[in-house]
C-alpha cells in the first residue's frame, strides 16, 4: 500500500474516531440531563368494578365490551326486572284498594257526623221549645189552682147559704159547675204537663244518642288514619320497589373505558357482584421505578418525555408529580431481612408518579411498558 492510500485510510479512522468521540459525548450528556429507564407502565387510580345496586337476577343486555368507551350514566349492563315489575303492579293494586277503602270511610264519616250534627240540633231545639211550653203549662196550672181555690171558697159559702134558705139552688149549681170545669181543666193541664215532660226525655235520649253517634264518628277516623298509615307504608315500599327497577339498569359512574368484562348474558348475579371493570377517562398516569443511582437531580415538576413500546412512534410528554418516600422494594410481599448484616447489595428503584400533559391519551391502557426520558435540575 502507498503512502497515498495510508494517508487516506488514516484520515477515514480518524472521522470514524471523531463521530464515534461526539456521538459518545453526545451519549454521555444526554445521560447527564436526563434520568432514563425502561421500568415504565401506564398506571391509573381510577378502576372501578361495578355492579348492580341492591338487585340480583339473570343478565339480558350487556351493551359494552372490553376497550369500549362509555359515558357516566350511560347504561351498559340490564338485569330481568319482570319480577319486580309484578311486585310493583301487585302493590299499585294494594294502594288503590286501600285508598277505595279511604274514600268509602270518609265520605261515611262525612254523613254520619253530618247527619249527627242535624239530629243533634234539633233534638236540643226541641228540648227548649218543650221546655218553653213546660213553663207555660206550669203557669196555666198555677193559674186555675189559684181559680179552684177561690171556687171551692164560694163553693162552701154557697152550700152553707143555701143550706139555711138564704140563696137559690141554681145560684149554687153555678158555683159547683164552675169548680168542677176548673177540676177538670187542672187535669188536662197536668196530663199535658206528663206528657210534654215525656217527650223532653225523650229528646234528651236523642241528644245522648247523638253524643254516642260521635264515638262512631270518631271509630270511623281512627280506621282512615289507620289506613293512612298503611297507605304510606305501601308507598314507600312502592318507592322503593321502583328504585330497585331502575336499578335493574347497570349505569356507568364516570366518563371511561371498559377494562374488563366480567360476566355474560345469561349469567345469574348476585347484588354488588362485579359486571365491568372502568377506568376512568383522563386518569391515566406513568408509574415508574427509577433506580436510586438515577435520582439525583430529578424533582417534582421536571418535564418527562415517554415512548410507549405498542406505540414507538407515538410521543407523549409529562411532568413528575410525585416522587414516593420509600423504595418499592420496602411494600413488597416478601421484604428483604437484614437483621443478620448479610445480603446482596442491589439498587433500590423509587416509584416516580409523571402526570400526562401531551399525546394521544385515547391510545393509553393499564398496563402498557416502555421508556421515559426524565429532565435533571441542575
Amino acid at each position: 500500500m502507498n503512502s497515498k492510500g495510508k494517508t487516506i485510510g488514516i484520515v477515514i479512522v480518524v472521522i470514524l474516531l471523531l463521530v464515534f468521540i461526539v456521538y459518545a459525548v453526545k451519549w454521555i450528556n444526554h445521560r447527564m440531563k436526563y434520568a432514563i429507564t425502561d421500568a415504565v407502565f401506564v398506571e391509573t387510580d381510577y378502576m372501578s368494578n361495578v355492579g348492580f345496586n341492591r338487585v340480583s337476577g339473570k343478565i339480558i343486555q350487556l351493551y359494552k365490551k372490553e376497550g369500549d368507551e362509555v359515558k357516566s350514566n350511560e347504561v351498559i349492563a340490564k338485569i330481568d326486572d319482570t319480577d319486580y315489575k309484578l311486585q310493583l303492579e301487585s302493590l299499585k293494586n294494594e294502594i288503590q284498594a286501600l285508598v277505595y277503602q279511604k274514600q268509602q270511610l270518609e265520605n261515611q264519616l262525612q254523613r254520619v257526623s253530618k247527619e249527627t250534627d242535624i239530629n243533634e240540633n234539633i233534638s236540643k231545639l226541641t228540648v227548649e221549645e218543650l221546655n218553653k211550653k213546660l213553663q207555660s203549662l206550669q203557669a196555666q196550672k198555677e193559674q186555675i189552682q189559684a181559680q179552684i181555690n177561690l171556687a171551692q171558697k164560694d163553693e162552701e159559702r154557697y152550700k152553707n147559704l143555701l143550706e139555711k134558705g138564704l140563696v137559690p139552688k141554681r145560684k149554687y149549681e153555678e158555683i159547683a159547675t164552675n169548680l168542677e170545669v176548673l177540676n177538670k181543666q187542672k187535669l188536662a193541664l197536668e196530663k199535658s204537663i206528663s206528657e210534654i215532660k215525656v217527650s223532653i226525655e225523650k229528646s234528651k235520649q236523642s241528644v245522648e244518642y247523638s253524643k254516642t253517634q260521635r264515638e262512631i264518628t270518631k271509630e270511623i277516623q281512627d280506621q282512615i288514619n289507620a289506613l293512612n298509615s298503611q297507605i304510606e307504608s305501601l308507598n314507600k315500599k312502592k318507592e322503593d320497589l321502583e328504585n330497585m327497577i331502575s336499578y335493574t339498569e347497570l349505569k356507568a359512574p364516570y366518563n371511561g373505558i371498559i377494562a374488563k368484562k366480567y360476566v355474560s348474558i345469561g349469567d345469574i348475579v348476585k347484588a354488588g357482584q362485579p359486571i365491568y371493570a372502568i377506568v376512568k377517562s383522563d386518569s391515566f398516569y406513568i408509574k415508574v421505578l427509577l433506580e436510586e443511582t438515577k435520582l439525583d437531580g430529578v424533582k417534582v415538576g421536571n418535564k418527562a418525555y415517554i415512548t410507549l413500546d405498542a406505540y414507538p412512534n407515538e410521543k407523549f410528554e409529562g411532568v413528575v408529580e410525585s416522587i414516593d418516600i420509600a423504595s418499592a422494594a420496602k411494600f413488597a410481599l416478601v421484604p428483604r431481612d437484614i437483621s443478620a448484616g448479610e445480603f446482596t447489595k442491589l439498587a433500590q428503584r423509587i416509584p416516580v408518579k409523571i402526570k400526562i400533559t401531551k399525546g394521544n391519551k385515547s391510545l393509553l391502557r393499564v398496563g402498557l411498558g416502555g421508556e421515559v426520558e426524565i429532565e435533571k435540575s441542575k
